[in-house]
């Protein structure tokens, strides 16, 4: 007679019967456990919820390319939310950390305002705005000054005007840059090229380093990047590069090693920035909006350098 405390064994007999109610919901709830103990292990070492990662990517990347193929005017709209939005979540986190103190209405206009001067006035419209929205963040932040009893100290106050400064030129002027881009003849596939690239620095680096990461690339700014997931991230953005460059945007094969080559430099020095940032201000994301990404300006510092360099490769490649 078998004993009873012996485990079940699966029998070769019951393989073409239908699995009943009981067993299928094991089958279902171990499969989930196995997944949850994955997705842990990959969050414990890569800082990220990869579901959660993988189902806000998915539904970004839709949006970008539904606004981007369809109305170029609805990925602009668009583009003007977001950049608001990320001038918003860099104030925060400076004033949360920091104390710093950037006034948040002009702040937010001039970001909104200079989407639209990028797209219709090209690039003396998005200098003009940007300038004038400095300008404005300045005076505004002085009059808090002026106005409030105790004055804020001169040093504290120079802080506060330097920090307004930057926040535009890494915000508003880096992001109108893809609005610049986007306004040209077939610039619409220009940001969806470059874009799509750093998807693949961002992808390739994720993945190669996962798997073989062993060497930190800058341990003190960010100890999860390593040198293999570098070199990774590289080949595969050169790669797609090369095929974007041949297929989406009509140029030889050499200008896509070009192309994903300095893309992905771009791409990677601008997670090594934001991650600099960050560590000195002293905040993990710059918020909590997008569960396994952090904020949105934790998703798109790769995008802001490289609209710059995408767009100096268009003005060089179309002259």
């Amino acid at each position: 007679m078998a004993d009873e405390t012996e485990p079940s064994r699966p029998n070769p007999g019951r393989r073409g019967r239908p699995l009943s109610r009981n067993e299928f919901q094991a089958q279902v709830k171990a499969g989930r456990e196995r997944f949850e103990e994955a997705n842990q292990k990959i969050t414990a070492r890569t800082g990220r919820n990869l579901l959660y990662a993988i189902l806000i990517g998915v539904a970004m990347g839709a949006v970008l390319v539904v606004s981007l193929v369809l109305i170029k005017e609805v990925f602009m709209v668009l583009a003007a939310a977001v950049t608001a939005f990320c001038t918003l979540e860099l104030i925060m986190a400076f004033r949360k950390a920091t104390s710093v103190h950037v006034p948040r209405i002009p702040s937010m206009l001039t970001a909104i305002a200079v989407v639209p001067a990028a797209y219709y006035w090209q690039a003396p419209g998005q200098w003009l705005v940007f300038l004038g929205g400095v300008v404005l963040i300045a005076l505004w932040r002085l009059a808090e000054a002026a106005l409030r009893r105790p004055a804020a100290a001169g040093v504290g106050l120079a802080r506060d005007l330097a920090v307004g400064t930057f926040v535009q030129v890494y915000v508003s002027f880096l992001g109108s840059t893809a609005i610049l881009l986007l306004s040209k003849d077939g610039g619409q596939w220009w940001v969806l090229a470059f874009i799509a690239v750093v998807v693949l620095t961002d992808t390739g680096a994720y993945a190669t380093g996962l798997n073989f990461g062993k060497h930190p690339m800058a341990p003190t700014i960010s100890p999860k990047k390593t040198w293999e997931g570098f070199a990774g991230a590289v080949v595969i953005a050169v790669v797609g590069g090369v095929l974007l460059s041949v297929f989406l945007l009509g140029e030889p094969w050499w200008f896509g090693l070009l192309f994903g080559l300095l893309i992905s430099l771009t791409a990677t020095v601008g997670d090594l920035c934001e991650s600099l940032l960050k560590r000195d201000i002293g905040v993990k994301d710059m918020s909590s909006w997008l569960p396994g990404h952090g904020g949105l300006l934790d998703r798109l510092d790769s995008i802001l350098p490289s609209a710059a360099v995408a767009y100096v490769l268009y003005v060089l490649i179309t002259r």
